[in-house]
């Protein structure tokens, strides 16, 4: 009686090794082996083929190899039709990925080569398990994918890889936005089925949705805080910034876009100065009489263009006045003499008569000045009061300073829009936080992300509380991780890239994980791209997209490159440190009430049959 094993191994076998080079394998197929499906114990197998693995037995080990391609080997037996493929011979050429040792454990890279005659094998589903089983046995397993040609469910580790930097590439529809959600959604529904306590207080999850793609309702988790930002009108949510964090060095170099050499020193001197005058009893006397010592000295200078700088820097301090409906200017008394270079005032040389500076007209304006009661715009007017004491005492210049103040300036109305000074409370009002990015205008989907992104990032790194974690997550991620942006200043753009380029090389070790996702890699920081743990790669077709990922991800395979372009909608490359190995991976695709809002619209059903709209007199 025949052994079952030996019939097994006899329908399994594909032919054996005939040539080794190093790492490329050359295996010679048996003659009844060339169908492209086998029948065994009832089921049909699929034949070895070019991006199949095939197992090399040699003793106890079995050598596992990637298909890269196939050729017709002339047979010597058949010399004069030996160029025909029915009488070639078919030969496969195998590139070594790993190997499966007596403990049945699949270790990726090459530990030996197979010799030549070692026997070649299709593989088992058991075998095609142990490939692509990422999950240890007391691992926590995502659910999320199968084999692209095997179709085998595969499951992803959380530890290995949540727990990393992730990069998601690919063209719009090819899936990239579906494997972002699925990733996240199973993540955070096996997190809180293993302890929802512990998950909702210790992990927290910050999604940066550029165009309101995961802000649905039970996109992601129906348990999560969506801001629903707008700086197109008043009615959109307000993230909470205390004035206290506004107040904040880092935030304000920020929303004023201040240059690291002149810009973010006088936004340092202009914060001491607000922390000095202070927002509690007094500190409206105490700013009414720096302004009034400012005034003597401005009104008894010698230098014309300079005092009507700072007359006008007073002008965007002090209360406007009007009398019959036409507003007073500040230098309304004043007269400038030329020929003595002084200000006079009712006929009175104020250098010489510094006793009537008091009745002038700016002079005077101080006692109506009182704060704004808005944190925005009484920074703004302590800016202008520090910068004329800087113009005062020769340390600052005009067009090197103002632009800072005007870019505050310029966003005051977006800040309010977007953020809400009076509220203390925490950005992470649930541990799962959408930031709609949608209806925000381009300026502010730039800064938003830094501040709030550089924000978070220093609270987990002060949070005493060591086991925690915090993932960012940023979608369409060449918005502001771009190195060819032309909207923006060179040096206020290196700030942005350095500060994200921070939190992905040093987050990791403050449990801060990040997460990028884009249509085009080529756009981002090659820093940011390559410091990626792990990688889903959708569809590219670009050639700068592809070379960028080529260099990034050095350890893909020629064969795996050349069919990212070809990939099918869903179906991406996998490869990083959660894996022994790149492989093909079909994601599974998301209901439609938890998919993201990222589908493509039908024309078909914007434009209904008019057939459609005829109504049956019968019915």
């Amino acid at each position: 009686m025949t052994d079952p094993r030996l019939q097994k191994e006899a329908v399994l076998r594909v032919g054996e090794v005939t040539e080794v080079t190093g790492r490329k394998i050359s295996v010679t197929v048996d003659k009844d082996k060339n169908l492209s499906e086998l029948f065994f114990d009832g089921d049909l197998i699929r034949n070895v083929a070019v991006g199949s693995y095939i197992d090399i037995r040699k003793g106890f080990f079995s050598l596992i190899g990637k298909v890269d391609g196939e050729y017709a080997r002339p047979d010597a037996t058949h010399p004069a039709e030996a160029s025909k493929v029915p009488n070639a011979k078919r030969s496969l050429s195998i590139s070594l990925v790993g190997y499966v040792d007596r403990s049945g454990t699949f270790y990726g890279g090459t530990k030996e080569l197979p010799l030549v005659g070692n026997e070649a094998f299709l593989l088992t589903s058991e075998k095609v398990h142990q490939i692509h089983n990422l999950v240890s046995k007391d691992a926590i397993p995502l659910n999320v994918a199968v084999s692209d040609y095997e179709g085998f469910e595969i499951s992803l580790p959380v530890d290995g890889l949540m727990n990393s930097h992730i990069a998601i590439f690919g063209n719009t529809g090819s899936g990239k936005s579906n494997t972002v959600a699925l990733l996240y959604q199973s993540f955070i529904e096996a997190m809180r089925q293993r302890n929802q306590a512990s998950f909702d207080e210790r992990v927290r999850v910050l999604f940066f949705d550029f165009n309101g793609e995961y802000s649905r309702e039970n996109c992601l988790t129906p348990d999560k805080t969506v801001y629903n930002l707008s700086t197109r009108h008043d009615e959109g949510d307000k993230v909470p910034l205390s004035e206290a964090g506004f107040l904040d060095f880092e935030t304000l170099a920020i929303l004023s876009d201040a240059t690291e050499k002149t810009q973010r020193p006088f936004i340092r001197r202009a914060l001491g100065l607000a922390n000095r005058i202070g927002r509690g009893e007094g500190s409206r006397a105490h700013l009414q009489n720096t302004l009034r010592m400012q005034i003597t000295q401005i009104l008894q200078m010698a230098d014309k263009e300079r005092a009507f700088l700072l007359i006008d820097y007073m002008r965007q301090i002090l209360p406007e006045r009007e009398e019959g409906g036409v507003e007073v200017p500040l230098e309304t008394d004043l007269e400038w003499h030329n020929t003595t270079a002084q200000f006079r005032f009712n006929g009175d040389y104020l250098p010489s008569s510094p006793e009537v500076i008091p009745e002038t007209e700016i002079y005077q304006r101080v006692d109506a000045y009182d704060f704004a009661g808005d944190i925005i715009t009484d920074f703004i007017s302590i800016c202008y009061v520090q910068l004329i004491w800087d113009v005062l005492s020769n340390r600052a210049q005009n067009e090197h300073i103002a632009p800072a103040i005007n870019k505050l300036k310029s966003k005051q109305g977006d800040i309010r829009k977007v953020f809400d000074p009076q509220n203390v409370g925490d950005i992470f009002a649930r541990n799962i936080v959408v930031m709609n990015l949608h209806d925000v205008n381009i300026e502010m989907k730039k800064t938003l992300p830094l501040l709030i992104s550089k924000r978070v990032y220093q609270e987990q790194k002060d949070r005493a509380d060591t086991d925690s974690a915090l993932s960012i997550v940023i979608d369409e991620a060449h918005n502001i991780l771009s190195y060819e942006s032309s909207r923006e200043a060179e040096s206020w753009k290196d700030y942005r890239l350095e500060t994200f380029e921070e939190i992905i090389k040093e987050g990791r070790k403050f449990g801060v994980f990040v997460t990028v996702s884009s249509q085009r890699p080529s756009d981002i920081s090659q820093t940011i791209t390559s410091q990626a743990h792990n990688y889903f790669i959708h569809r590219l077709i670009n050639h700068r997209d592809l070379q960028s990922i080529a260099t990034a991800v050095s350890y893909i395979d020629k064969i795996t490159e050349e069919s990212i372009p070809t990939l099918p909608t869903g179906t991406c490359i996998f490869s990083g440190m959660a894996g022994q190995m790149p492989m093909k991976l079909a994601m599974r695709p998301l209901p439609d009430m938890q998919q993201p809002k990222s589908t493509t619209r039908k024309l078909s059903d914007i434009v209904p049959s008019a057939q459609a709209d005829v109504i049956d007199p019968d019915t």
